[in-house]
């Protein structure tokens, strides 16, 4: 898949995204990054997290398995 295909099918999303969709605080999200659970995508120069869903469900379900 090339990468304009991807960023169309799987946009960046904010931890706010992420947060709603798995029903968590924001805050859950970024402590989840401080304990590299989630890796985002980008980290924008103002320090705020982006996500690509496909990534985050991939990563919490390998975190899942090291449990």
């Amino acid at each position: 898949m090339s990468g304009d295909q991807r960023e169309r099918d799987d946009p960046l999303l904010t931890s706010g995204d992420v947060a709603r969709r798995l029903g968590v605080a924001t805050a859950t999200i970024s402590a989840w990054v401080r304990q590299g659970r989630l890796t985002p995508a980008v980290t924008t120069m103002g320090g705020r997290y982006r996500f690509r869903w496909s990534e985050v469900q991939e990563q919490l379900r390998a975190a899942r398995e090291d449990d």
